[in-house]
């Protein structure tokens, strides 16, 4: 494959202006409230009561510069690829035989989301564990997400930025992992499709195409249980795909309240982060810090519509099933996640497959013990 152009790599520590924080702050004081049915709790989407309990911790009990000094505190790049800006977290192991490692987060995420698993996974001497397990991490944003700025082009779809996350090679990674969940258990796979000479094996939690068939005969090749299982996640789906139907649509339209209202803004976000009253899930609840810190980037970063037309470019990944992958895969099934077996394997080489009772779909923020783990677990199978 040929390389990807791109610049040499500048440091890049972040420091927003107050005024720009201030302005924050102005803004989520004059929200404007709309209406809400009593008693209806979430079933008509994000919980009036939860946001606005939320917006207030944001404006008056929530710290911006101690989780940008926890950013500014890990090695931070950018360069440029395939004619974007993209930002990455770099973060070498003192181990010399670590394991070189490229991370993806999926939506609304950012790289935010991995600080709390980059120190088990570069130095698990100082973590309980064994050295032999350390990785050599790579953590970029996502084109149009966050720190990587919005796209100035379309077709920053899967493949793309897969394409975009081969020149880890560049960074002197000749033979390397892959990991991701969400949106980035996509590119992580199709990075294996794209270099399997260089991918050594590919980790993915929340495995998002392998939950409903494709094509009507995939149903018919599933055991009962995996049928049972597929019903079960289309209805899911169908309930609570309304942000996701928006986004791959008409993601402009929504581009418009989402950079203008920093409450409208959480909400869309809560949509995924929560996605249920959260008082009655079985995940693990996502830190309520670490929601406002990742809707605080994408505002401050002003990104949170080109983060959104991800879901319109990336469209073609939904409707299609991807090659078979030669790569050793391993999955990771965490509480709400819905992967089914038989439909992982129709495109991936599963050599690893285990299923947890608790976390949920972040599972850097909801379990991230567990995902270090089974991450751990699974490389030690491909080294």
């Amino acid at each position: 494959m040929n390389a990807v152009p791109h610049d040499r790599p500048e440091v890049v520590p972040h420091r927003h202006p107050q005024s720009d924080l201030d302005d924050l702050v102005d803004r989520l004081a004059r929200t404007r409230w709309p209406d809400e049915f009593p008693g209806v709790g979430w079933s008509y989407g994000v919980s009036r009561d939860y946001l606005a309990d939320l917006v207030e911790q944001w404006r008056t009990g929530y710290d911006w510069r101690e989780h940008e000094a926890r950013l500014n505190a890990v090695g931070q790049f950018t360069t440029t690829i395939d004619g974007q800006q993209v930002h990455f977290l770099h973060v070498r192991s003192r181990e010399p035989d670590a394991t070189p490692l490229v991370v993806t987060h999926g939506w609304p995420s950012t790289v935010y989301d991995f600080l709390g698993i980059l120190g088990p996974l570069t130095d698990p001497r100082a973590h309980g564990g064994d050295p032999a397990d350390a990785f050599h991490v790579v953590a970029p944003s996502v084109p149009g997400f966050a720190f990587s700025g919005p796209t100035r082009e379309t077709g920053w779809g899967v493949d793309r930025v897969a394409r975009a996350w081969a020149v880890m090679r560049e960074l002197g990674y000749g033979r390397y992992g892959t990991q991701g969940g969400d949106f980035g258990s996509l590119v992580s796979t199709e990075l294996g499709r794209l270099a399997p000479e260089n991918v050594i094996g590919v980790h993915v939690n929340a495995l998002v195409d392998a939950s409903t068939p494709v094509e009507p005969d995939e149903l018919d090749g599933l055991s009962a249980t995996g049928r049972e299982q597929a019903k079960r996640n289309r209805a899911a789906w169908f309930a609570h795909s309304g942000c996701a139907m928006q986004m791959s649509t008409r993601p402009q339209t929504l581009a418009y309240a989402l950079n203008d209202s920093p409450a409208g803004q959480l909400a869309w976000n809560l949509e995924w982060f929560v996605d249920w009253d959260p008082t009655r899930t079985e995940q693990t609840p996502v830190d309520r810090d670490a929601v406002l810190t990742n809707v605080t980037i994408f505002w401050l970063t002003g990104t949170a519509g080109s983060a959104a037309r991800l879901y319109l470019e990336a469209g073609s990944s939904w409707r299609r099933r991807p090659t078979r992958s030669p790569v050793p895969t391993g999955v990771a099934n965490f509480v709400g996640d819905g992967a089914i077996r038989g439909l992982a394997e129709l495109s991936n080489t599963v050599t690893h497959w285990s299923r947890f009772p608790t976390g949920g779909h972040f599972a850097s923020l909801q379990a991230p013990d567990l995902l270090v783990a089974d991450i751990r677990e699974f490389f030690r199978t491909v080294r």
